[in-house]
């Protein structure tokens, strides 16, 4: 099985239009993880991202026929910029479905190429389906992002290159997974020549499409992924990958959106580069993987697979990233409304830096204010600190894992409602396209009357809207087939404590 693979990955042609990138050793990520950690920069491709290897190769197996043809594929992104230079450099037209939700500085990368840009669909599945009828129609070569052997051989090559370029002995490669055709080359190569070398999948833990399809022993379906880390968010592994991979991978570990924005600081911190989502992924994977296991003196490789980032993502990459490093604890603390305890709160902080303080008035029994402050002992600050308050008589309640308080609710004002609504709160994600809006109000007409609405924009394909709507319990059903029905993804958050304890309705005192 794997001897074919390292055939095809040794034949493959790749150089014509792609680099060998560097293999960079990280100095301020190995000092304070005591491992000397290398990074493989395929961010320094033409485009960006590693998807161009396994898009040139693709296409420079093809016929003569199959060329003049031309070639056709769905990508919201890397995909679709690597196919389209791969295909400029070699004169064949190629079509480039897209979702509407694709950010135009992507389309306008795919046209920049030469290649036709066909915007269709809300969704990479929408596109998806979209590009295969257009390509059995007009008899186009499809060209699959991850499900096929010679894309998988285009991207073994960076295998081929870390062995290259490190001649010592490697403990771990790190690698992103999405659909597993980086991660399935790779490992292919890897085995092969040196056995011994951990091949250790990254993914993020609401898109863990690997890591369940080991668990179950075949590939699964998730019902949703998360949107953040964009170029890995795929449903299902791929079919030729997961042969391979269960048999290739040695585990995988999943990280989560902050832990992903801390490792696009790190990577920052050491090259001046900003990685995609998914291409900090590796890095994140990397970074948990040494703290769990305790490991000192190690070599490891983590694949800086793209930097391909939307410039109004960095605010919220930065917002993310302090918790992500375990330098920033959230806290939602209860306090008497008695002057004086304002200076009391503080002075059982002492030193410690406040990186966010909101409060409003609302009776005058009890404020909860919500407070960020900065640690340089995650765990053990924050133990501390919330048994010290405690103590004081300050009730404390840890925010920091709760993605409503840190989406939303910190950057809401204006309080509680001021009296009991009947209100049924959601955090629903809504495609990051004109009309959006609209076609919901429209879909659920007057029947509801909206009585909490908090958005903002993350510089991704899709946003998180906090929505409250006042309904009686027997109309939920109703409600959420109305979000079924548009397709959007949705989680009921009333009983979230971030949402009761700082703008949830609450019956004032005659």
């Amino acid at each position: 099985m794997i001897h074919r693979y390292i055939e095809k990955i040794l034949r493959a042609k790749i150089y014509d239009v792609a680099i060998e990138t560097p293999l960079d050793f990280a100095p301020i990520l190995s000092a304070r993880y005591q491992n000397n950690i290398y990074l493989k920069r395929e961010d320094l491709q033409p485009v960006f991202s590693f998807k161009l290897r396994g898009a040139y190769n693709k296409i420079s197996q093809l016929t003569d026929l199959e060329r003049k043809k031309g070639v056709i594929a769905a990508s919201a992104g890397n995909h679709a910029q690597g196919l389209a230079l791969a295909a400029k450099k070699m004169a064949i037209s190629a079509h480039i479905v897209m979702p509407t939700t694709t950010p135009e500085i992507k389309i306008r990368a795919v046209k920049e190429r030469g290649a036709k840009a066909i915007l269709v669909g809300d969704s990479y599945d929408e596109a998806y389906e979209y590009a295969i009828d257009l390509g059995q129609k007009k008899q186009l070569v499809f060209v699959h992002p991850y499900d096929d052997p010679d894309v998988i051989a285009g991207q073994g090559t960076i295998g081929m290159e870390v062995l290259r370029q490190y001649t010592g002995d490697i403990s771990a490669i790190f690698i992103p997974v999405g659909g597993g055709g980086l991660i399935a080359g790779v490992a292919a190569y890897i085995k092969f020549v040196h056995p011994e070398i951990k091949i250790i999948g990254v993914e993020p833990d609401d898109a863990d499409c690997l890591n369940q399809a080991l668990i179950a022993g075949r590939r699964v379906k998730l019902k949703q992924v998360g949107l953040f880390a964009d170029g890995v968010a795929v449903r299902q592994i791929g079919k030729e990958p997961f042969r391979l991979l269960r048999h290739l991978v040695d585990c995988v570990i999943t990280v989560n959106t902050d832990e992903i924005c801390a490792a696009i600081k790190d990577v920052f911190d050491d090259t001046r580069s900003l990685p995609e989502p998914a291409g900090a992924l590796a890095v994140a994977g990397l970074k948990k993987y040494v703290e769990q296991e305790q490991i000192n003196n190690e070599i490891f490789v983590a694949i800086e697979s793209g930097a391909n980032i939307n410039f109004d993502r960095l605010r919220y990459v930065s917002e993310r990233a302090m918790v992500g490093e375990h330098k920033e604890v959230l806290l939602a603390v209860a306090i008497p409304e008695v002057a004086g305890t304002f200076l009391k709160f503080c002075n059982i902080l002492g030193k410690r830096n406040v990186t966010e303080f909101n409060y409003r008035y609302f009776d005058n029994k009890i404020a909860h204010i919500f407070v960020g402050v900065s640690t340089s002992n995650h765990k053990a600050d924050r133990k501390d600190l919330i048994e010290m308050l405690d103590r004081e008589g300050f009730g404390a309640i840890d925010m920091t894992q709760n993605d409503l308080a840190k989406e939303h609710i910190r950057y809401m004002v204006g309080g509680h409602a001021p009296g009991l609504l009947n209100e049924h709160v959601y955090s629903v994600e809504f495609p990051e396209r004109p009309g959006a809006l609209l076609k919901f109000l429209t879909a659920i007409g007057g029947r509801w009357n909206i009585s909490l609405f908090h958005y903002r924009n993350h510089g991704a394909a899709f946003g998180k809207v906090l929505m409250g709507l006042q309904m009686q319990n027997a109309e939920k059903k109703i409600f959420q087939h109305c979000l079924d029905d548009l397709g959007f993804a949705y989680e009921e958050v009333t009983s979230n404590p971030a949402y009761s304890l700082f703008v949830g309705g609450k019956e004032m005192e005659q």
